[in-house]
């Protein structure tokens, strides 16, 4: 019989110190040189008496050393600790994923996403009226999983006959970016809301394809730019329940027709079942959540696609092309 430590399972300690050890940048500030804990809560402005008691937590979890008594150092969970900090970050997008837990049982009881009990607005609304959240989560977005966006988004590999992409909820343009810099004789565009697309001239001007590069500013429920041979859809589908879901879908089906192809990248899993604590999360933060690859087939199915084929990318993310019904 497993033995279960439920002690150890309902601990809201570690993770509160983590998050507040990230936010208040302390790896960063040993980096520098900051060693004691008074030089520490000096430079991370904050009381050094209850900054001593979450490092010395954390110490006892691992995260952390302390060689002599008040002397802190890095060890690599705490490298780690600040490397990953920005979807940790209690003062950006992080503190809102923290904070959005306390309305799991709201949800669990009506079905339906409570972030607007604890934050007044729903989700993408709450973005949208506080600009440094929504570059947090902007940022966040940009490293998806893997730090530098994979550009190989076709599972054939041919891009011989593709000459336009176009990236639908492509936020700063990141991925697109990649793409076009791998694929010189392709054109792209990035689709997504104006204030998050705003960014994208950066993005691709520091990636040297702003030549071939364009930005629009718009919804994705809204038609798409028609015509392009191949529209990616990278970790948007699991933001949103199945009826939006399947809209988003039918408008990459609308405009892809009658050749072009529909490329999903994320929010898919291939076998069994999705991760559970990243299905919760969409659940909790906007209604969404992780799908098997036959849900997602479904979808597809009643936005008008055909599920081509299936494959992964050189690093390791599970594609489902799709191809206009016709």
């Amino acid at each position: 019989m497993r033995t279960v430590d439920l002690e150890q399972l309902g601990d809201l300690c570690t993770p509160w110190c983590l998050r507040v050890a990230a936010t208040l940048r302390i790896g960063a500030h040993i980096e520098a040189g900051a060693g004691s804990l008074e030089e520490l809560a000096a430079a991370a402005r904050c009381d050094a008496d209850a900054l001593g008691r979450v490092l010395r937590h954390l110490v006892g979890k691992g995260v952390f050393e302390e060689p002599s008594p008040g002397r802190f150092a890095l060890n690599a969970v705490a490298r780690a600790l600040e490397e990953q900090r920005i979807g940790l970050d209690l003062d950006g997008f992080g503190g809102r994923m923290a904070h959005a837990w306390g309305t799991l049982l709201a949800a669990v009881r009506t079905g339906e996403p409570a972030y607007r009990d604890a934050f007044g607005r729903p989700f993408w609304d709450d973005l949208g009226a506080n600009p440094a959240i929504g570059d947090s989560f902007d940022a966040l977005m940009g490293l998806a999983g893997h730090g530098v966006p994979d550009p190989e988004i076709l599972v054939d590999g041919d891009w011989a006959a593709v000459r336009s992409v176009v990236d639908v909820g492509g936020g700063t343009g990141a991925l697109l970016a990649e793409i076009l810099r791998a694929h010189p004789a392709v054109r792209g565009t990035v689709v997504d809301l104006p204030r998050t697309v705003a960014r994208a001239a950066e993005t691709f001007a520091a990636a040297g394809v702003a030549d071939r590069a364009t930005a629009i500013g718009q919804s994705f429920f809204d038609p798409l730019p028609a015509g392009a041979d191949v529209y990616v859809i990278k970790n948007v589908l699991a933001d949103w329940a199945d009826r939006e879901a399947t809209a988003i879908l039918r408008r990459c089906a609308e405009a892809a027709r009658p050749a072009g192809r529909v490329v999903l990248s994320g929010g898919v899993a291939p076998d069994g079942q999705p991760s559970r604590s990243a299905d919760l999360l969409m659940f909790v933060l906007v209604g969404g959540k992780e799908r098997t690859f036959a849900q997602v087939g479904d979808l597809a199915a009643a936005a008008g696609l055909d599920v081509h084929t299936t494959g992964r990318s050189p690093s390791g993310r599970f594609l489902v092309e799709c191809r206009p019904r016709r």
